[in-house]
């Protein structure tokens, strides 16, 4: 059987590079856990059977930041964290995104005192806010596809 049969009348499918460097980093992300408060439980619990993040290609959550391109900050951050986390995005490879989970990492929530930061933002760089307090696995699902439709859309770095 040649390769015309098994295709029929589609033709040749082209893509560009771009797009087939896009679609294989929306397909194959892997998270960094950053969980510090309660939010932490709902990012965990999308990894359960009833949510399975797995069929976006995030069969685990990261503890290393060099082997992963994707943190999720769930909780509020305080003064003390910030450094960390600005330490642990430094050390994830590029290209990397940053997703803040929940009223606390976005904005700072409830806790309108000198101890928290008032959204990451501050801190990283942030690509999507996933709101609610605390937000449904639901929700970070839905951040991951607004993640994932962003990503579709960048193009590539020109080499120097």
């Amino acid at each position: 059987m040649g390769l015309e049969q098994k295709l029929g009348n589609m033709g040749v499918v082209t893509m560009s590079l771009e797009q087939a460097v896009n679609w294989g980093r929306t397909n194959a992300m892997w998270p960094m856990l950053f969980g510090l408060a309660c939010c932490a439980m709902e990012m965990i619990s999308t990894q359960a059977p009833m949510y399975d993040v797995s069929r976006f290609g995030m069969e685990l959550m990261r503890a290393s930041p060099r082997q992963a391109d994707l943190m999720i900050v769930a909780g509020r951050v305080t003064r003390k964290m910030a450094p960390v986390l600005r330490r642990l995005y430094d050390q994830m490879p590029d290209p990397k995104w940053v997703i803040a989970m929940g009223d606390c990492a976005s904005c700072g929530g409830v806790f309108n005192n000198y101890a928290i930061v008032q959204g990451v933002d501050e801190v990283v760089p942030v690509d999507v806010y996933v709101a609610g307090c605390p937000p449904r696995p639901e929700g970070l699902i839905h951040g991951v596809m607004t993640l994932h439709a962003k990503v579709r859309k960048e193009k590539l770095a020109t080499w120097k």
